[in-house]
């Protein structure tokens, strides 16, 4: 059973009514290969308003953490953007060169990334990492100017200032995540993309890590987008979830209605695999694998696994559209009809 989580802010009606500071439109990422194209994301529309936490989940493969990384333009070869917009109050970040996007980063739009140890420099003390943060952005700062900030942002992520002269190996797991969330939110940007920041640590310390970086990301107003595939944590935490299969978006919206009523056979499927304390029936799996993005099934391309698929599902390739009020979904099922 999935408790509530004090992390998650009692603000839906304030952030329903809050301006969108982040809208992705159509975006498209291939990785190719010689033996093709492999569409890691295939059209992918959303948006994220002003303070407000929505997820991306899926399975491995769904594209959720190519879409976060393409949001930030940090995609390796042989990734390569190939279409769409990152529109970040207006400005789109696909458009920047290389010195503007590198200015946005930590500033406008920050990552807090999956693996703390591989994120962080082992050769450089935490406190040197975090001045470099500054004086990218900030070169007149000087260094007790630099120094008193990092002391505060690392006091309000529950670190001590003997932090700084740490090297990363010298530190927990938790404490280096928590290091990584200090370094997102330093230059307090606007949008803060975590891409499964607790999936190495344990459940206590993931609990904690969690409620540190929900209380601080309401202290400075930024957005979240958390990606991950614990539909538990997503439960726990945002205000919205983005269900992703096959490089696709197949549902949106708040998160209490997509756990009370999901729509797509996907979702159905994900909600119906969580364990409760109520329940007592076997392990309910979702047979099949996800398809192959480098030759992908004709039409929906959830229907050669899905329990409910018609004839047409092999032919048709569904929208992903607006059924009824902050709930889109991409499901033959609803064509044409309004809940």
């Amino acid at each position: 059973m999935v408790t509530q989580n004090p992390t998650r802010p009692a603000t839906s009606s304030a952030i329903g009514a809050a301006e969108r500071v982040l809208e992705v439109k159509n975006l498209f990422v291939s990785y190719v290969t010689p033996r093709g194209q492999v569409k890691a994301v295939n059209g992918v529309s959303f948006f994220l308003r002003a303070g407000e936490r929505m997820g991306l989940v899926g399975e491995s493969g769904s594209g959720k953490t190519t879409t976060a990384l393409s949001l930030l333009r940090l995609l390796q070869p042989p990734a390569e953007i190939q279409g769409g917009q990152v529109l970040l109050d207006g400005v789109d970040l696909l458009r920047l060169s290389e010195a503007e996007m590198r200015r946005a980063r930590f500033a406008e739009i920050a990552l807090i990334p999956q693996g703390a140890m591989n994120s962080l420099n082992p050769m450089m003390k935490v406190g040197e990492q975090l001045r470099d943060t500054i004086r990218a952005h900030e070169s007149s700062a000087g260094s007790k100017e630099i120094d008193s900030r990092i002391e505060k942002t690392l006091n309000s992520v529950d670190l001590g200032p003997a932090v700084m002269d740490a090297y990363p190996h010298e530190l927990s797991g938790g404490m280096k995540q928590r290091v990584c969330i200090a370094m997102g939110i330093l230059l307090s940007p606007k949008v803060i993309i975590a891409d499964e920041p607790t999936s190495a640590l344990d459940v206590v310390v993931q609990r904690q890590v969690m409620e540190t970086f929900g209380r601080v990301q309401q202290e400075i107003g930024a957005a979240v987008i958390l990606v991950g595939h614990d539909m538990g944590l997503m439960a726990q935490f945002v205000d919205r979830v983005g269900v992703m299969y096959a490089g696709k978006l197949v549902e949106v919206g708040p998160v209490r209605d997509i756990f009370k009523d999901p729509l797509h056979p996907y979702t159905q499927a994900l909600i119906g695999s969580l364990p409760t304390l109520q329940s007592k029936e076997l392990f309910r799996g979702l047979s099949g694998l996800t398809p192959s993005l480098l030759s992908p099934p004709p039409g929906c391309m959830f229907h050669p696994r899905c329990p409910k698929a018609m004839a047409h599902c092999s032919v048709e390739i569904p929208e992903l559209v607006e059924i009824k009020p902050e709930r889109w979904v991409s499901c033959l099922l609803y064509e044409g009809s309004q809940l």
